[in-house]
């Protein structure tokens, strides 16, 4: 297993460059099983889920290429023949069944796992069940396992009682063939939502709403090939511009998009850093004024992202005064809490809130645990601020999400290094 040995480093100054977003590129990777042509993906990060994803893709009988030089990965579908995903694969990663709706499609059958992924509490897949069953499949599901079968896939009313985006995406991709129009109501409005529907009608699907809570898809008989680029990742540009901010630095955020990540700019401002939209990307400065406490609720999107809500306890531990963190979507994402604490931060938690004090004292230098991917970033944020030396274990979770992390902080003038323990 490897660690994360972090140094207390300076303000970081730079510029640093956004890859393709990991919640947007496998969906869309998913979506190539509903065709029997060839796609090409570009800005690909280079990523342990991405790797993931072209393994189940390739178990299932898809050809896949991956030029992570230039960040593009070529799947071509015609060779897929199989229903049923390896349960070594699915185990690894939660997004492995973003395939059961594209398969059940493409084959009519579909048998996978319950998926894997982080342990940032429960993540029920009821919704993408509902969404299936809706469009005519016949599910059976135990702890272990979900088996799916239908004979022809037919548009239907869908509403989600939450707008979870995996189920939206899980939905939509069935949908753009099944027989009919779908309709799904209270539907997930995120910017990845968006970037796979702009995919699947690039391939000839018909989706309109997308980005909306309401979205409409009328089934069509066949899906071509495509090229597409990936949208950049608005948790790895917020995840940097709290890097810039806990440092006190300035750092330009180069291909990002400031309106996916509004709610996060909104913050930051609150607690006194600069935030400009220049030409050439995202200008964080955090060296100006005295950061502040404020207080955050996570929400589903456009309101602040739970993936963002680890990154900024961290900024919030820093800052002068006592901030509120208000969890909503996930039940156990505290879990960095009493990580942060281990290093000083003293966070109390009851229940769905943290209460986080701020600058009273200094970060100091520990052991510490990425218990998930978002909670590993944040404290390799907060070791770059502490006393002393910050080690990080189980950062094969922080690789799961962010391409080249060590190297793009080192360049901004972090001192972080690798061990393999």
């Amino acid at each position: 297993m490897a660690k994360f040995v972090v140094e207390k480093s300076g303000p970081l100054v730079g510029e640093v460059s956004i890859s393709g977003a990991k919640n947007a590129v496998l969906p869309i990777m998913a979506a190539t099983v509903l065709t029997d042509e060839v796609c090409e993906i570009y800005d690909v990060p280079r990523l342990r889920d991405v790797d993931v994803m072209c393994q189940i893709l390739r178990s299932l009988g898809a050809g896949v290429t991956e030029n992570y030089e230039d960040h593009t990965v070529v799947i071509d579908g015609s060779g897929i023949d199989k229903s049923e995903i390896p349960y070594d694969l699915v185990k690894k990663m939660r997004a492995s069944f973003f395939v059961m709706g594209p398969l059940l499609a493409r084959t009519g059958a579909a048998f996978i796992a319950q998926p894997g992924g982080c342990s940032i509490g429960n993540r029920p897949i009821d919704l993408h069940i509902k969404g299936l069953k809706g469009l005519g499949a016949r599910i059976v599901q135990d702890d272990n396992s979900v088996e799916a079968i239908v004979k022809e896939l037919t548009g239907s009313l869908v509403y989600l009682d939450f707008p979870s985006v995996g189920a939206t995406e899980n939905i939509m991709m069935a949908a753009s063939l099944a027989k009919g129009v779908t309709t799904i109501e209270n539907a997930a409005e995120e910017p990845e939502i968006v970037d796979l529907a702009n995919f699947l009608n690039k391939m000839g699907a018909k989706i309109k709403g997308a980005g909306t809570d309401t979205i409409r898809i009328e089934g069509v008989e066949h899906l071509h090939g495509t090229r597409h680029t990936v949208i950049p990742d608005r948790i790895e540009t917020g995840t940097f511009m709290v890097a810039a901010a806990i440092t006190r630095g300035d750092v330009l955020i180069k291909n990002s998009v400031p309106g996916h990540v509004r709610p996060v700019i909104a913050k930051l401002i609150e607690c006194g850093a600069v935030v400009n939209d220049e030409v050439d990307g995202l200008r964080v400065r955090g060296d100006l004024r005295k950061l502040v406490a404020t207080d955050i609720k996570t929400l589903p999107y456009p309101g602040f992202p739970t993936d963002m809500q680890a990154p900024f306890m961290a900024l919030l531990t820093t800052v002068q005064g006592t901030s509120t963190v208000n969890e909503t979507i996930f039940e156990n994402r505290f879990m960095h809490a009493a990580e942060l604490s281990r290093m000083g931060a003293n966070i109390r938690v009851d229940g769905r809130n943290a209460y986080v004090p701020g600058d009273k004292r200094p970060l100091v230098g520990t052991s510490v645990m990425a218990t998930d991917l978002r909670a590993g970033a944040a404290l390799v944020l907060a070791g770059l601020v502490a006393e002393g030396r910050t080690e990080v274990a189980d950062i094969y979770h922080i690789e799961r999400g962010y391409e080249n992390f060590m190297d793009k902080l080192n360049s901004l003038g972090a001192k972080i290094t690798r061990v393999d323990d």
